[in-house]
């Protein structure tokens, strides 16, 4: 692999390269779980911050505020900014920055960059990997996948991404000014359909994931060094899930699906808490939990929408044949709401799994939705932002707003604004954008 460069943007003259030395890489090692590091705290934020995949309780529940809910390629649009490469991960806010990563399959590189979040021009670029983008294994992935689908996370201090390269998958830390820190290969990797799980940040760990046909892991890296604290292999199927740590039956759990099985693991330590064989082997979505339940969701080969009990019981509360595949599940009031792939809203009662009703939206899905208030956000792969109420009584549509002509990623909200990636067809090419709306 190639050492990585950086990118500086001068606003609206050049291009300035330099390039850095490649990190010391880390050899994965088998299994193996740790006695609890020494602890710190999780970083807390401001309410304008989005710090990770889901945001800041990692359950797609935005912090209280007022965002618009009518907007067009002419109203309520604050700043539009061009980005390079393709990338369906979701933007990071911290203080006055937009984060993301970007990836171009012909021009071969994978990077970060980062936005200012009131003018939206770029403030830096880096090169994370150069090539590695081309081998026949990597020629695999789904059509729809891009090469920058993971989100990335944040401490305050630094930033945290996940790439699959040159047949593996790498994570990577940065400062704030887009130096890289450090780089470890967690594991080799098959590309299936392709790769999408964001890093997420607990103590003094990073926590990543790797789930492939080829037998991936799942790791807890200390977020300083790089050092790999523990690390558990993982059965050889192919799976997509990020893992979400939660709140449950009286502790916090780091809890993924997927691989037909749901697993809960201490996260401090990787050791394993309880696993249930259920759910489906190709998991996209993120679990969520009431407090006493884990609530899963896939789509491939057996579609379902599941609850768990949190405690270790081994019990499955309930299941349907519902295909929630890529967009993940958001819980409220003792209710789940989803957005189905194939473009239905549907209510959910989270005690029993009973129906309360569906709705047609249009379209196809691939973004999760939103909860911002009582209002639920759900975009399509159109553009097509759907604002329904989050009630059990009623699906009641409050708006309807198109944006762009592709959205593959998750929009975030902050400060009253909406950050939304989009693309359009520019002289018979992809273009993304970076899009703030606000009033």
């Amino acid at each position: 692999m190639r050492a990585p460069t950086r990118c500086f943007a001068a606003a609206l003259v050049f291009t300035v390269i330099a390039v850095a030395c490649l990190p010391t890489f880390l050899v994965p090692n088998p299994s193996f779980a740790a006695e609890p590091a020494e602890i710190t705290d999780t970083p807390t934020f401001a309410d304008t911050d989005w710090p990770w995949w889901r945001g800041p309780q990692r359950d797609g529940v935005a912090a209280p505020q007022d965002p618009p809910t009518s907007w067009s390629e002419t109203e309520n649009v604050v700043w539009r900014q061009p980005v390079p490469g393709r990338g369906h991960g979701s933007l990071t806010l911290l203080g006055d920055c937009v984060y993301l990563a970007a990836a171009d399959r012909e021009q071969q590189f994978q990077s970060v960059l980062c936005l200012d979040r009131a003018s939206g021009k770029e403030r830096w670029q880096t090169q994370v990997h150069r090539g590695g983008l081309q081998t026949a294994k990597m020629a695999k992935a789904n059509s729809k996948a891009s090469f920058a689908s993971s989100t990335v996370a944040t401490d305050g201090t630094r930033l945290f991404i996940n790439f699959v390269n040159d047949d593996a998958m790498w994570t990577t830390a940065l400062d704030l000014a887009g130096e890289i820190l450090w780089q470890r290969k967690i594991c080799d990797y098959v590309i299936h359909q392709g790769y999408g799980a964001s890093p997420t940040v607990y103590h003094n760990l990073v926590i990543v994931a790797a789930d492939n046909k080829g037998g991936g892991a799942i790791a807890g890296l200390d977020r300083g060094t790089g050092e790999i604290v523990w690390r558990r292999e993982r059965p050889q199927k192919p799976n997509y899930t990020s893992p979400i740590i939660l709140q449950a039956a009286g502790r916090e759990q780091l809890v993924f699906s997927g691989c037909d099985l749901v697993t809960s693991l201490d996260p401090l330590t990787g050791k394993e808490i309880w696993e249930v064989e259920g759910a489906t082997t190709e998991c996209v979505t993120s679990v969520v939990t009431d407090g006493q339940h884990v609530f899963t969701s896939g789509g491939y080969p057996k579609n379902h929408i599941a609850a768990v009990a949190a405690d270790g019981s081994g019990e499955v509360i309930w299941e349907t044949n519902t295909r929630a595949y890529v967009p993940s599940l958001l819980h409220r009031n003792g209710y789940l709401f989803a957005v189905l792939d194939e473009g239905i809203a549907t209510c959910i009662r989270a005690e029993d799994g009973e129906t309360m009703w569906k709705s047609r939206l249009g379209g196809t899905f691939s973004a999760s939705p939103v909860l911002v208030g009582d209002r639920i956000y759900a975009t399509n792969e159109e553009g097509e932002t759907y604002i329904f109420t989050a009630s059990s009584e009623a699906f009641e549509q409050l708006g309807e707003n198109k944006l762009g002509e592709s959205v593959f990623a998750t929009p975030v909200f902050a400060g009253d604004q909406i950050f939304m990636r989009i693309a359009r067809q520019e002289d018979g090419r992809r273009q993304e954008y970076v899009v703030c709306i606000g009033e």
